[in-house]
């Protein structure tokens, strides 16, 4: 039977581990790998890795004639290219955290254009000079534009069409700049690769809709963040919604996370938009779900073949 470890805890229910343990003759670590170096001796001689992202950002260059698989989507931490130069190769499981990251982005999308963060646990009264509270462009009858028409923003999709927005989507070959030119909110769901690599720059941001907002779950190296905010500092965007999607996960002390955390019209989160059960127990189901594949001979989700 293949050896195979898992090199972190995962959270795998009884039934997940019962029907991984079927498979091989499997390792379960509780703990994550301190570094890449202890990274590879958890991993050593093992023919199948289900791996985390901690340990394997770091020592995959020294993995050789293995296979590995994650119970998430973005890679974009590791070359694939020295992955498969070592005869390593790694599948994702795609779509784990569409449910999740579209609940994040709708959530941040209902505080950004209902502005209700002013008005929640609210103790200084609206009617202190006579006046009513603002006005707020709300969702129903405005347009969505979104970047990428993959698992998230079909969904994302879905689920403002359900609230009365009018959803457009940015597809490769299509201009960037026309695409979101009156959109009143535009959603970043973009892969991360060498197409989109600073894609959103000045100009995108200058073409924007004087008064729109931006919501982004992707990783840092698609956004010029510094364009970003100077589109918000110019009063060319409204607000601005981030993930800080390059971040570990929850890393609140990362450069970026600091950079946008004390910015009064950015909400940040660090790095936890994928962050629910029904995330977790997709994504394990479709890591046992490529173990399986790949031990048959019939390789799924594989990002390097």
């Amino acid at each position: 039977m293949p050896k195979i470890v898992v090199t972190n805890n995962q959270h795998l229910t009884e039934k997940q581990k019962q029907r991984l343990d079927s498979l091989g003759d499997v390792t379960y670590y509780d703990t994550l790998p301190e570094s890449g170096e202890q990274y590879l001796e958890r991993v050593e001689g093992a023919d199948i890795i289900c791996s985390g992202t901690a340990g394997l950002q770091d020592a995959y260059p020294q993995l050789k004639d293995v296979y590995v698989t994650v119970a998430f989507v973005s890679v974009a931490f590791v070359d694939l290219e020295v992955l498969q130069s070592n005869n390593v190769a790694i599948s994702n499981a795609p779509g784990a955290n569409r449910h999740a990251v579209s609940e994040w982005i709708i959530a941040m999308t209902i505080l950004l254009m209902r502005n209700m963060y002013p008005a929640i646990k609210r103790n200084e009264t609206y009617r202190k000079d006579g006046s009513l509270p603002p006005i707020t462009p709300g969702l129903a009858g405005n347009k969505m534009t979104i970047l990428g028409q993959g698992n998230v923003g079909k969904r994302v999709g879905e689920l403002a069409a359900v609230f009365g927005m009018h959803v457009t989507y940015f597809k490769r070959g299509d201009d960037l700049y026309s695409a979101v030119q009156d959109a009143d909110v535009v959603v970043d769901t973009l892969s991360s690769n060498a197409s989109t690599d600073k894609l959103l720059d000045d100009g995108f941001f200058q073409s924007m809709k004087q008064g729109s907002y931006f919501i982004s779950v992707t990783r840092s190296e698609i956004t010029d963040e510094d364009a970003m905010l100077k589109a918000l500092d110019e009063g060319r965007l409204a607000g601005v919604a981030t993930d800080c999607g390059g971040i570990l996960v929850g890393d609140t002390d990362d450069p970026l996370y600091q950079k946008l955390v004390n910015h009064p019209k950015v909400l940040v989160t660090p790095h936890v938009s994928y962050n629910s059960e029904m995330s977790r127990r997709m994504g394990a189901d479709i890591m046992i779900d490529n173990v399986e594949a790949w031990i048959k001979g019939k390789p799924r989700n594989v990002l390097n073949a």
